[in-house]
């Protein structure tokens, strides 16, 4: 059975005036599930669109006990 994993996302939101760094905890299914999720997350809250969301880094957290 495929569980739920906790990814930790790294990048930067380029705005033509600011670059915003973030890193971001997503809990999803998979990789490409926590990416998407980043560009909605981040489209909506910051108006950002697809290509001004560079993701740096994504690794898997484990799970704590």
């Amino acid at each position: 059975m495929t569980g739920v994993k906790t990814f930790q996302i790294q990048g930067e939101i380029r705005k033509p005036r600011a670059v915003l760094p973030f890193r971001k905890l997503i809990r999803a299914l998979s990789e490409k599930e926590a990416v998407e999720k980043t560009y909605m997350l981040f489209g909506s809250k910051h108006k950002a669109k697809h290509f001004q969301i560079k993701i740096l880094k994504i690794e898997e957290k484990p799970e704590s006990a």
